[in-house]
């Protein structure tokens, strides 16, 4: 309800309330039974075992699992007619995707981290008016209509509509983005469509009370209080498949139905040619076992596993694994103002005295200096520096003005000792002014600091013209700014009155502050522009604030492409989705105004990335594909809804991670590639050797060892790769772009049939032109020389995916795991090829140095094949 919109005495009656003597006990347990407690509804969190079994929906995982039951089946089977049966096979399989499963969840955190965060924001204890008197009551307890007390240093207990204040300021900027308090004003009139940053006459749960005093009303409690609307939003915002998940998953249907394809052709060529049934299963197996790269989950599992550890070393800390990718996709990156572009202080930048306005980071005249000592001599706040780092403490105008006179060698302290106050008028937010009294150079100093209009009019004399012209020209550049006036008395009085102390003024001069953008953010906003990606400033700061920001920092050009939350709250979805590319800039939002945004951008099928630090921002940062929170000026809200935390709070830290992300997708790429042509290679093997002899070339444990040993070494180290330097000239690929994209599935497909003809060469050079004596075929050899033939090849081949240009060119050694990987890999084949106890368990036999100098030629021809395409398709150099 618009609480803030009605005449108090409306309120009153409405909520059958007194603002003197509160609610009697009895009724607070009546609105308790009937609202509930005010606090955030909890949802139990998943246990271990759920988490593990979501993991398991995943579509390679599945096909894994059916591989494992095939390959059991087999050794039941196996053992049944007395053979040897083989347990390793499906062991392996089942290890993998228990390791893929717990890794998965381990890396996880856990999603209720954001509303854990957000009950947290809430007071243990209030101070409400019961039955006539002040009583200290449980937050939890508070009901509508009960009367509370507030004070600086308070959490705000529910929402409440203000009754009486001396001087309220509330810290809101959790809820708005706004990083100035704001001045609290019970008897204001509020409009009725007024977003919630402009609803003066309100104060809500969770927010710190800064300065003052105040009495309140509660108007909403629990999921009913603004707080309460985030919450709901961040439990019914589901978090959505990353592109990466959802190519993989794309990618596991197709070879499942691949793997289901060959087997019932198998299976039609062994009835057509009667073969014997269990033959044609075991080929069948074979072959599934081919279509199928066991390692692949965990590859790609690991892959980002290390690009997470890579993202930590570079201030990124990364909570879902799959998020690591995602944010190299990212299109749009929709940024909040405060504390993400700009630096969440408030800092004094221009000053005006003496007809002259002067920039603050230059060389400052000594009447500029003057204006600032009195204006440090007027104000309540301090600013300390501990380990290099300032801490501001008190009203952030008052700390930027402060700070001002430290930069400048005017320690506050050491002023106040040489030039003591006397005597004070506090600020008041209906005068706008706050006046001390100070002993300056023997004279009794009175220095008044406020609003500029009000301050202005109090004086009689100083260049007020020409002020007012500078102040209206700092308001255009979005300045706060402060007058501050002076005058001589003869006498302190005992109690000073505005009347007497803030009349009869001299103009000093004029000072103007902004939360100032972050001086790297500049750089990185043009590298995402060359990169294709476009920032979108997103901020519940007032529209000429952040309309200014955003021309400095190079994201908005002309004032036209600003929205106020107000015009965004009179479009409809289909109107902002029409128009979503031409504005730059939103102001004065909501936390669902953001979520508008968002979904709008992601329906135009842009990939979008939200930045953030506050809990207004957290349903917004769940809602997009990645979302990126400040670690150290970000809430744990923020923190718990994302999938990103910056530990530096920088924007150019998301710029690094789009680099990476970006290269992590390339390396993905190029182990996908890897492994499925390495995989078509196979099936062409089986295929078309069944097709052609009725003899299978693999048998099962061999296309496993292959797949999961010797492949996944190579595939791992192509995840290493190095990024490649024009990554950050590339547009970003489309939502709806396929992982074989760019000739990546047709380049797999033709390095599959080429090392699939290979193998199939070495088969038939075994078994026909080494036959056994009395002529004839010898199997064994033409299976060893195929197995080890297929296994080098692969080997050699994942050289080729490296780069798309010469190996000559790029670099041999330019990626140390893969020549890691290479010898590793070699090791473990050479062993099962001439350890006997393990040629025993492969079911190969020994071969001669002749054989062997075969099986080397076939193995390094797709290394000489593809240097020649390179050549031919101009890729030869980098």
């Amino acid at each position: 309800m618009d609480w803030y919109s009605k005449q108090l005495t409306q309120v009153e009656k409405e909520l059958n309330t007194n603002f003197d003597t509160g609610l009697t006990s009895q009724q607070a347990r009546e609105r308790l039974e009937r609202d509930g407690l005010n606090k955030l509804n909890e949802k139990p969190p998943k246990t271990f075992l759920q988490r593990f079994l979501a993991q398991m929906k995943d579509v390679m995982v599945i096909i894994l699992l059916v591989a494992a039951g095939i390959s059991l089946a087999l050794s039941f089977y196996n053992m049944s007619i007395g053979q040897e049966a083989d347990w390793i096979e499906p062991i392996v399989i089942v290890l993998i995707v228990l390791i893929n499963g717990i890794l998965g969840v381990v890396q996880e955190s856990k999603a209720e981290a954001a509303l854990e965060a957000l009950k947290n924001m809430s007071a243990p204890f209030a101070k409400a008016v019961r039955d006539g008197s002040v009583a200290s009551v449980p937050s939890a307890e508070l009901v509508t209509g009960d009367i509370v007390e507030i004070e600086a240093g308070d959490l705000v207990p529910a929402d409440c509509r203000v009754i009486s204040s001396s001087s309220l300021k509330c810290d809101e900027s959790a809820l708005t983005g706004e990083s100035v308090p704001v001045d609290k004003q019970p008897a204001a009139e509020i409009r009725q469509d007024a977003p919630l940053g402009d609803r003066i006459n309100m104060v809500y749960s969770g927010c710190a009370v800064s300065y003052g005093r105040a009495r309140a009303v509660v108007v909403s409690t629990g999921m009913g209080t603004e707080m309460g609307n985030i919450a709901a939003m961040l439990e019914g915002e589901e978090q959505g498949d990353t592109p990466l998940q959802q190519k993989l998953a794309q990618l596991g249907k197709y070879l499942g139905f691949l793997a289901l394809g060959i087997c019932v052709v198998i299976f039609a060529i062994g009835l057509i040619d009667k073969l014997p049934i269990m033959d044609m299963f075991m080929t069948a197996v074979s072959l599934a076992v081919a279509a199928i790269p066991e390692g692949l989950p965990a590859i790609v599992t690991i892959v980002l596993a290390i690009g997470v550890q890579r993202m930590v070393a570079k201030n990124a800390v990364i909570r879902r694994l799959p998020a690591v990718e995602t944010l190299g996709s990212a299109s749009v990156i929709c940024s909040d103002k405060t504390g993400t572009l700009t630096q969440n202080r408030m800092t004094l930048v221009k000053a005006y005295a003496g007809g002259d306005m002067v920039d603050l980071d230059g060389e400052i005249p000594e009447k500029i200096l003057d204006l600032i000592k009195m204006g440090t001599l007027c104000t309540d706040g301090s600013v300390t520096v501990t380990d290099g780092r300032e801490k501001h403490i008190g009203d952030p105008t008052e700390t930027s003005i402060i700070a001002a006179a430290l930069k400048n060698g005017m320690a506050k302290e050491e002023l106040a000792k040489e030039y003591p106050r006397l005597a004070d008028i506090p600020f008041d937010s209906d005068r706008k002014m706050m006046t001390t009294i100070n002993r300056i150079g023997g004279k009794n100093i009175v220095i008044v600091k406020g609003a500029p209009d009000i301050v202005m009019d109090r004086c009689v004399k100083g260049d007020l013209a020409n002020a007012a012209a500078v102040n209206e020209q700092m308001g255009r550049e979005a300045l706060r700014v402060l007058a501050i006036a002076y005058k001589e008395i003869k006498e302190v009085p005992a109690e000073p009155t505005s009347q007497e102390m803030e009349n009869d003024l001299i103009f000093g001069g004029l000072v103007g502050m902004i939360d100032p953008p972050r001086p790297e953010v500049i750089d990185s906003i043009a590298e995402c522009k060359q990169a294709g990606i476009r920032t979108v400033m997103i901020t519940g700061d007032h529209v000429a604030t952040a309309s200014a920001i955003a021309k400095q920092l190079g994201i908005m050009e002309d004032d036209s492409q600003a929205l106020t939350g107000a015009q965004l709250a009179a479009m409809s979805d289909e109107e902002l989705f029409e128009n979503i590319r031409h504005y730059c800039v939103y102001a004065r939002v909501t936390p669902t105004d953001k979520i508008r945004i968002v979904k709008a951008w992601q329906k135009a099928g842009e990939i979008v990335s939200m930045t953030g630090d506050g809990v207004n921002d957290a349903p917004a940062l769940k809602a997009a594909d990645i979302g990126c929170a400040m670690g150290i000026t970000g809430t744990d809200v923020a923190k718990g809804a994302a999938d990103m935390t910056l530990t530096d709070d920088n924007f150019a830290t998301i710029v690094t991670a789009v680099k990476e992300g970006r290269g992590i997708y390339d390396n993905i790429r190029k182990a996908v590639q890897f492994l499925l042509s390495c995989n078509l290679g196979e099936i062409v093997t089986v295929f078309l050797s069944m097709l052609l002899w009725k003899e299978s070339p693999l048998m099962p444990i061999q296309l496993l060892w292959v797949n999961l040993v010797t492949d996944s070494l190579p595939a791992l180290a192509l995840g290493m790769e190095p990024v490649e330097k024009d990554v950050m000239k590339r547009v970003p690929r489309r939502k709806d772009e396929s992982i074989f994209a760019h000739g990546v599935g047709l380049m797999a497909i033709l390095q599959g049939l080429m090392i699939g003809f290979l193998t199939l060469g070495a088969y038939f050079i075994g078994s026909r032109l080494f036959p056994m004596e009395g002529g004839t075929v010898n199997i064994p050899l033409g299976e060893s020389m195929a197995f080890a033939t297929l296994a080098i090849s692969q080997l050699v081949h994942a050289f080729n995916i490296r780069s798309k240009f010469s190996m000559f060119k790029a670099g041999f050694l330019t990626n140390k795991y893969m020549v890691g990987a290479f010898f590793a890999s070699l090791a473990l084949m050479l062993i099962v090829l001439l350890v006997p106890f393990m040629q025993g368990i492969f079911e190969v036999i020994a071969m001669s140095m002749g054989q062997w100098l075969i099986i080397l030629g076939l193995s390094l021809a797709p290394f000489i094949i593809m240097e020649v395409v390179k050549l031919f398709t101009g890729r030869e150099g980098n």
